[in-house]
């Protein structure tokens, strides 16, 4: 199964100013996301920024909002991003999933949307946690409950489908 740029959209789970500084490996993850959001601006696929309970956590990182093209966030208090979504993913089949934590909002996330009939696609070099060993533990449970997972560099070239285009050139210039 390919995934289908005119059937996708992604989220990105609460990147906010009071969580990223403890993430592992929080440079890397901020590059490759920017990297995947670009991208997927690019690409024209919709983009939809969370946040948990911002009064305490704050706001998406302007990286983060740069890279979307956006500061508008859905407000969430439940751990999983579903609810807040549902309205704004109907039609869609293929939910990109990144952000933070991984076994937490990220995670839930996804469980939900598969229970919900939805494919969540888990870019697994865009998330992270505070701990190694949950990233790792979410990656497997995430496997388990049926996510694709991918990185971003094999996603935005799956979504582009072929060479020589614009787009493509756009793309192969945010890689390198």
């Amino acid at each position: 199964m390919k995934i289908d740029a005119n059937k996708t959209i992604a989220v990105a789970v609460d990147y906010q100013e009071r969580l990223m500084p403890v993430m592992e490996g929080k440079e890397e993850l901020l590059e490759h996301s920017e990297i995947l959001l670009k991208g997927l601006r690019t690409l024209e696929i919709p983009i939809i920024l969370t946040q948990q309970y911002t009064r305490g956590l704050g706001m998406t990182v302007k990286e983060i909002t740069d890279a979307a093209g956006t500061e508008d966030y859905q407000e969430k208090i439940s751990y999983s991003a579903y609810e807040e979504l549902s309205p704004l993913i109907e039609g869609k089949t293929y939910v990109v999933v990144c952000g933070i934590e991984s076994h937490i909002c990220v995670l839930q996330t996804v469980i939900d949307l598969k229970e919900n009939g939805y494919i969540p696609v888990l870019v697994t070099d865009c998330i992270s946690s505070r701990k190694h060993r949950d990233k790792e533990m979410a990656l497997e449970r995430a496997r388990i409950e049926g996510a694709v997972l991918t990185t971003y560099e094999a996603l935005l070239f799956e979504l582009l489908g072929k060479a020589g285009t614009p787009k493509a050139k756009a793309i192969q210039r945010l890689i390198r």
